[in-house]
This record gives structure tokens, sequence and C-alpha cells, in this order.
């Protein structure tokens, strides 16, 4: 059937160079820089034993090791959506005691909000997979109706810790955590040396963490772009020809720009600009 043969709607003056593809499109995005203060450390049994009896702790290292990110949609208001991430980010402390260095883990969770434009669609995509349930003769299984939400997608560098405190019981807590240790997936606490605790001795950890993110909502499309056909690349395949160090070091060129001073500095926005709209 030749009104088969273009099923994107193109016809034979458009030319071979023309293709339809089907990606997602960013609908609405934003970045963002949080200072997330007095962050509430879920500790190990043994980090909370240390901490009962020292008040030197430092930050050896941190790592964003998982996120959660939900999306909803916002009431009385049509196509906009509320993006709610929660970052897991593990901490490697340092405390003196009784003049010896011991380490011990912790985990900070970060939560976060924004309102993205993510526009309106009432299909419903069903797609083939090898997931037996798409089987054409299996059994049918009764379907979900659920509206057809966007994609968000958030991109985070890791982060940048601030400070670092131990802190009584008695003191009033302004922690903008409330998280316990049953709400930290088991992809989180497999890396952590020992089991977290909620901590109920008589003293906590906090920490201040600052968080650089983009955020942003997709949803899937079809386009019509320009395109040329794949060609085979002309370089072949090298194989390492010499298992010495040695020659690898000497074939390796000088890295000169890793010795020279960047000349102007990046352009740094001011800490007061705005970000996502919370």
């Amino acid at each position: 059937m030749p009104e088969n043969r273009f099923p994107c709607g193109l016809n034979n003056q458009a030319g071979r160079d023309l293709v339809c593809i089907e990606t997602n499109r960013i609908l609405d995005s934003c970045r963002d820089r949080d200072c997330f203060e007095n962050v509430r450390v879920l500790l190990t049994d043994y980090g909370c034993e240390i901490i009962e009896h020292t008040s030197s702790v430092r930050v050896r290292c941190s790592e964003l090791v998982s996120a959660n990110i939900s999306i909803d949609s916002v009431r009385f208001n049509h196509g906009f959506y509320s993006v709610n991430i929660k970052f897991f980010v593990k901490l490697t402390f340092e405390a003196c005691v009784g003049g010896h260095p011991q380490e011990f883990d912790g985990v900070a969770v970060l939560e976060k909000s924004v309102v993205l434009f993510g526009g309106e669609n009432q299909s419903k995509s069903f797609r083939s997979n090898e997931d037996s349930s798409n089987d054409y003769c299996a059994v049918p299984h009764p379907c979900a109706c659920t509206k057809n939400l966007p994609t968000a997608v958030v991109d985070v560098v890791e982060p940048i810790i601030l400070g670092v405190r131990v802190m009584e019981t008695a003191n009033e807590c302004c922690c903008c955590c409330c998280c316990t240790a049953c709400d930290v997936p088991g992809s989180v606490t497999s890396g952590i040396n020992g089991v977290l605790s909620d901590g109920e001795g008589r003293k906590y950890l906090v920490v201040s963490i600052g968080l650089f993110s983009v955020v942003r909502i997709v949803r899937p499309g079809q386009y019509l772009i320009q395109a040329t056909e794949y060609s085979v690349p002309d370089k072949e395949c090298v194989s390492r020809e010499n298992d010495d160090p040695c020659c690898v070091f000497q074939s390796m060129p000088f890295p000169t720009a890793e010795f020279c001073s960047q000349g102007k500095p990046h352009h740094v926005d001011s800490i007061g600009g705005k970000g996502c709209n919370c």
C-alpha cells in the first residue's frame, strides 16, 4: 500500500534525508543551589557511641549514593507538576577519641521540591517488551488506569560539606529532616559499615550541605529531522602492543595544560540568584 510507505507523514518530494524519530522533549527545567542546614545524620551504633565521648568530628568524604524522585500534578494549575526529590548522602566521619582517630559512617537525607511545567497528555502508551504480561497469548491482567505523567530528571554534582557539629539533645532541634533509619533504602545501607540507628543517646550529629542541581521535565514525542545514514568507521581497532607500564607511560603526552593556571575566573552567579520555584 503506497500510503504506508511514509508513516511519519512524508512524501516522495521530502527526500531521504528526512526521518521520523521518537525521543524525549524537555518541556521545562530549572537550576538551583540548595543549602541544607543542620541536617541530622543517621549514624550506626558505633558512631552513636563515639559522639557520646567527643565533640571533635570532621567529615572525611561524602558521596551522593541514591535519590528518590516522585512527580505529582499540581491541583488547580493544569499542566504543572511538583517534583519531590529525596537525596541520600553517605558520609564518612573521623572523630578524635582519647587522642586516637576513629572512623564511622552515616547517612544524611536531603529533601527538596520544585514546580515545573510538564504539559498534559490524556493518551496511554503500551510498548512491547520481554515481559510475559504483554504476550498476546498470555492470560490478560487488569490494566491500572493511570494518567500519562511526564518524567522528571535530576542532575546533581557531588555534595559540598559546609559544616559539622555535635549537638546535645537538650538543645532545640532545628533539623530539616525527620527521616528514620527505616526510611533509608537497602541500596544505601548496603554500603554502610554497620547498621543504622535512630540514636537515642544524649548527643546527635548534624551537618550543613551545599548542593547544585538541575531539574527538568521531559515527555516523549515524535519529530521530523534531517539525518544521514550510518557509515562504517574508517578507523581500525588497535590493541595494546606493549604491556610494559613504563613504555606505556613514556608514550603518554605531557599534560602541559594541567600546570597552567587559568587567566580568567569562570563566571559565577551571585548567591542571591533565582533558583527553582519551590
